[in-house]
Formats: structure tokens, sequence, C-alpha cells
């Protein structure tokens, strides 16, 4: 199975196992740029979100360095009036960018979603 497929699969889990899906990508950090992604919904524009999520991940582990904490950054989660989204850093160079309705998920089973599924996949 070649590494693209392995990440569609990856996604197309997440897509079945959280309710309110609304799209996915696995992000190269370096470029911005989306790996693999799925949506749900047609007007939600993964490659736009990829690209500006990574910028925050970039800035955040600059402030992390600048405060000089000893620590790596595992998510971040943005909460909007109608949906969630997480991002959860894999390693050095890539993370997964999860976008739901709020109405229909909460954070606890979306961060164990996103979690079993990266283990599932051997994403870490």
């Amino acid at each position: 199975m070649s590494q693209q497929d392995h990440l569609n699969n990856f996604l197309n889990s997440l897509a079945e196992d959280i309710s309110g899906f609304i799209g996915a990508s696995v992000v190269d950090l370096g470029t911005g740029m989306s790996l693999a992604s799925v949506a749900r919904v047609a007007n939600f524009d993964l490659d736009v979100a990829a690209a500006y999520n990574c910028e925050m991940v970039k800035a955040k582990r600059k402030t992390i360095q600048a405060l000089g904490i000893d620590s790596h950054l595992q998510d971040m989660l943005l909460t909007l009036s109608d949906q969630l989204h997480l991002v959860r850093v894999l390693n050095n160079d890539l993370f997964v960018y999860v976008a739901v309705q709020s109405s229909q998920s909460n954070l606890a089973l979306l961060r164990t979603a996103v979690n079993a599924n990266i283990e599932k996949y051997n994403l870490v």
C-alpha cells in the first residue's frame, strides 16, 4: 500500500468515526500543503485551512521557544460558534487537522477518535 493510500485510509476512518465530521487533512509543516485530505462539506477548502494552520503551528512553536518552555506542542484547539477545529501534531514534519460540527461532537470524542486512529494507522 502506498503512503498516499495509507493517509487516505486514515482520513476516511476519521470521517467514519467522528459524528459531525466536516473535513480533515494531513499537512506537511515545511510546505503547508495537504498530503491527503477528505471533506464532507463541499465548500470547505482544506488546502487553505492547511496553509493557515501551518502558520499557526509554526507561530506557537516559536512562542514556546521564546518563553523557554521545555516541552513540545501536542495539539491545538480552535472553538468556533458551531465548529471545533483540532490540530494534532504528529512529529516535527506533519500534523493532522480535523474540523467537526460542535453540535454533533465534543472535544473529548474528537480527541479520542483522532488519537485512536493515529495509533491504529501508526502515524506517530
